[in-house]
């Protein structure tokens, strides 16, 4: 590091203010959430890739107000690649949103100087000329309603995993950094995201049916006390979900850690993941997300 500036792969980062506080529950830095994105960059950027990104941003820590970024801000570094994507029922009454798409360490570092602690994705790609390509997953997120919590959407992950896994799907769990888990699923194949959200809606409402006490598939959130409600939409193509590996916005620097079924085998011990302890996860388990891409 020299003055202001990191290198980075051959790229220059401009960098400020690395010892604001941005979780102030544990004290971690803007300079601990660089250090973090760069011990993960390799299967954070397997996630992102050819992938546009919306960023969460805590510019004075995560006890201050956020806000969502899609498009591409002033003083862009100019290696970053951005795609121009339609956007309909835009909030903002704009047809299309000029995303970036990380590709490269640098682009980490230039986002989480940014405070851009969550990285969102779709489930679908871009091409090399910035065509929409289909959907390459299928992700259903988990929700417990309080009282139940954490445990229960593990439960409740494992009856999602065998019916998928009917079907010939390949799960990956991940605990969200929040409250409940996420599921990718993948075959090898691509398909239209209505498709998908068609399909897991099935996979929900049949679920919701054969365990009304403890699953739920539809939106009402009167409905939700006590219930884990598989949260199908996210496979609609303009909706987007947190990044697996991405850091969470939350009163510490939980991750949206991806797991091994091995380690949900017992649903009341398991913990969302805090970033301190990725690198180490990373050695015992290597990236479980990598099972997508073998199917």
């Amino acid at each position: 590091m020299a003055g202001n500036v990191l290198e980075i792969d051959d790229r220059t980062v401009k960098v400020s203010n690395l010892d604001k506080v941005l979780y102030p529950s544990d004290g971690t830095t803007k300079y601990d959430v660089i250090q973090y994105v760069l011990a993960v960059a390799d299967p954070l950027l397997a996630q992102l890739a050819d992938r546009p990104c919306t960023r969460k941003r805590w510019p004075d820590g995560v006890d201050a107000d956020s806000f969502f970024e899609k498009n591409a801000p002033r003083g862009t570094p100019e290696w970053v690649r951005v795609v121009e994507v339609a956007t309909p029922g835009s909030s903002r009454g704009r047809d299309s949103a000029d995303f970036p798409v990380l590709a490269h360490r640098a682009d980490l570092v230039w986002v989480a100087n940014l405070a851009a602690l969550e990285l969102h994705t779709p489930q679908w790609t871009v091409g090399p000329r910035g065509g929409i390509h289909d959907a390459d997953r299928l992700v259903i997120d988990l929700d417990p309603g309080a009282p139940a919590g954490l445990a229960e959407a593990v439960e409740v992950a494992h009856l999602v995993r065998d019916r998928l896994t009917d079907d010939g799907w390949t799960v990956v769990p991940v605990t969200s950094g929040s409250k409940g888990v996420h599921l990718y699923a993948g075959r090898g194949a691509t398909a239209p995201s209505d498709t998908l959200r068609d399909y897991a809606h099935g996979i929900a409402d049949e679920l919701a049916a054969a365990h009304p006490k403890r699953v739920l598939s539809v939106m009402r959130k009167a409905e939700r006390r006590g219930k884990v409600f598989l949260d199908w939409s996210q496979n609609v193509a303009a909706k987007t979900t947190v990044t697996p590996y991405s850091l969470r916005g939350r009163e510490r620097p939980w991750v949206a850690a991806p797991r091994v079924w091995e380690e949900l085998d017992d649903p009341s011990e398991v913990t969302q993941v805090l970033a301190h302890e990725m690198p180490g996860r990373l050695e015992t388990y290597g990236d479980p997300m990598a099972a997508l891409r073998a199917v």
